[in-house]
C-alpha cells in the first residue's frame, strides 16, 4: 500500500511579518497562452529551513547542504500541555521524549498553530519558546535536525515588536546552541497533531538557491 503523506506546511500568502507578493506576468484573462507569475518571497517565510550561513558567518549556504540533512526518521515530542509564553524545557523533553534517538529529526509539537492563527500578532507575542536547557538536551542526544510548530526563540518577539532593540547573539537560543553543534532547523511547521504516532519518516527539502541563507520547504510526514 502507498504510505500516508501528511502535509506539515503553511500555505504561502501575504503576512504582516514577511514580504510575500505574487506578480502575474502573463494570464489567460489577457489572452496569453500561459499563465505565468513571479513570486517575491523571504527565504525564512512560513515553513522553511535555515542554512548554517543564516547564523554562522561564512558557513555553508542552502545549496551546499547535503539532501540527507532534511529527511529521515523523526520523533514527534508531544508538548501540548504547554500554555502561552511557556518555555520548552529539558525536563519536558526528558519526560516526553524518551523515544528520541541519536540521528533523529525531532519535531516539537505544541499545537500552537491550532490555538492561534499564524497571521495573528498573538501567534508571535504569546507563543511557547525553546529554553536553552532543552537545546542542550537535544545536542546531547545527538539529533540531526529540530522542527517546531512555534517561533523557536523567545527573542523572535523582540525582533518583530521592538525592531530597534539589539538582541545579543546568545538570546537567539536555538541558533546559538544548535548551529555550532551541526544541528539544523525546520521552522514553522503545522498540522503536527495529524501525525498521530510518536515516530514517522520526515522530509522537508529546500530549493537549491545558490548562496541563500534559507529556503521555503514543503514539509511532509510519511506514515507507512
Amino acid at each position: 500500500a502507498m504510505p500516508t503523506l501528511i502535509d506539515l506546511s503553511f500555505p504561502i500568502r501575504p503576512h504582516f511579518r514577511w514580504k510575500v507578493a505574487r506578480e502575474v506576468r502573463a494570464s489567460h484573462a489577457h489572452g496569453d497562452n500561459f499563465e505565468s507569475s513571479i513570486m517575491t518571497l523571504g527565504c525564512h517565510a512560513y515553513t522553511h529551513v535555515d542554512a548554517p550561513r543564516h547564523f554562522l558567518p561564512g558557513d555553508r549556504h542552502i545549496a551546499e547542504m547535503p539532501l540527507d540533512q532534511w529527511m529521515g526518521d523523526a520523533a514527534v515530542v508531544d508538548l501540548t500541555h504547554l500554555g502561552d509564553n511557556a518555555g520548552v524545557t529539558a525536563a519536558d523533553l526528558e519526560r516526553r521524549g524518551s523515544h528520541v534517538r541519536a540521528g533523529d529529526i525531532v519535531l516539537l509539537r505544541t499545537d500552537w498553530p491550532r490555538r492561534v492563527d499564524v497571521e495573528d500578532p498573538r501567534f508571535w507575542r504569546e507563543a511557547p519558546f525553546t529554553a536553552a536547557d532543552a537545546c542542550h538536551w537535544l545536542v546531547q542526544k545527538r539529533v540531526k535536525t529540530v522542527g517546531y510548530d512555534y517561533p523557536p526563540d523567545y527573542s523572535v518577539r523582540t525582533g518583530i515588536f521592538e525592531p530597534g532593540r539589539k538582541v545579543p547573539r546568545e538570546e537567539c537560543t536555538t541558533h546559538y546552541i544548535f548551529f555550532p553543534a551541526g544541528i539544523t532547523v525546520v521552522e514553522y511547521l503545522t498540522n503536527l497533531h495529524r501525525i498521530g504516532a510518536p515516530r514517522c519518516r520526515f522530509m522537508a527539502f529546500p530549493l537549491a538557491i545558490d548562496g541563500a541563507d534559507g529556503s521555503p520547504v514543503r514539509a511532509v510526514a510519511v506514515l507507512d
